[in-house]
């Protein structure tokens, strides 16, 4: 089914569907893991609206397309458009929903665009690359404390707090816009911590902000 925002009691989000924009290594020990180096400031990329769909539908894999690693994230639905310099205040009221997405990534593939120079979207914004939960209301959740965990087959593959962001949610908002003009229903998606990995067929995931949204999956050759 094509992705539709909505609520975690199933009430539909009146926003279309923009643009994700992505937060790269906002987590250091997972740049880290991955022998990247720490960045100085956030690195940003963008997937289509074409990339998003239900993370409660199953995960197709193609043998085709070579390995898929996961990357569980906190996403941040955005209401209000932002651009330029915008203050704190005016990014935190942007957000009318936080949620969980999977950034999913054709890892060989990206590793060989890189070592050409070459952009990597090709390893990024397939479609069916970003799947997506429902949000929660943001006033349920403090910015600076999110917590995010992935399960897959009953056992913690990644686990992590928005309090380790290396740049903060509402920090990474304005400089965003800074950058790139986000409008109502765009979502930004804010980095992942360590523990990624390749997903394979028949995998059981279960993605939670514990204690107030739970979202599960699963792999499907």
């Amino acid at each position: 089914m094509a992705y539709q925002h909505q609520y975690d009691d199933g009430t539909p989000v009146n926003l279309p569907m923009g643009k994700v924009v992505c937060v790269g290594r906002n987590y250091a020990e997972h740049a880290r893991e991955l022998n990247n180096p720490v960045p100085t400031e956030p690195l940003l990329f963008i997937k289509p609206a074409t990339s998003v769909v239900p993370l409660s539908e199953d995960i197709s894999l193609s043998s085709a397309q070579g390995p898929i690693h996961y990357e569980t994230e906190i996403a941040l639905l955005i209401g209000n458009k932002l651009s330029g310099d915008v203050t704190a205040e005016q990014a935190e009221a942007s957000i009318v929903g936080i949620g969980l997405a999977l950034d999913l990534t054709l890892r060989e593939l990206q590793d060989q665009l890189k070592a050409k120079a070459h952009p990597w979207e090709r390893a990024k914004a397939f479609d069916g690359a970003c799947p997506m939960s429902s949000f929660v209301n943001p006033e349920r959740l403090s910015l600076t404390n999110v917590a995010l965990r992935l399960t897959i087959n009953g056992e913690v593959r990644q686990q992590g707090s928005s309090a380790e962001m290396i740049t903060p949610m509402v920090a990474l908002l304005r400089h965003i816009a800074r950058v790139f003009t986000l409008l109502p229903g765009d979502v930004v998606i804010t980095g992942t911590p360590a523990g990624v990995g390749v997903l394979h067929a028949g995998d059981k995931l279960e993605l939670s902000i514990p204690g107030v949204l739970d979202q599960a999956t699963q792999v499907r050759s």
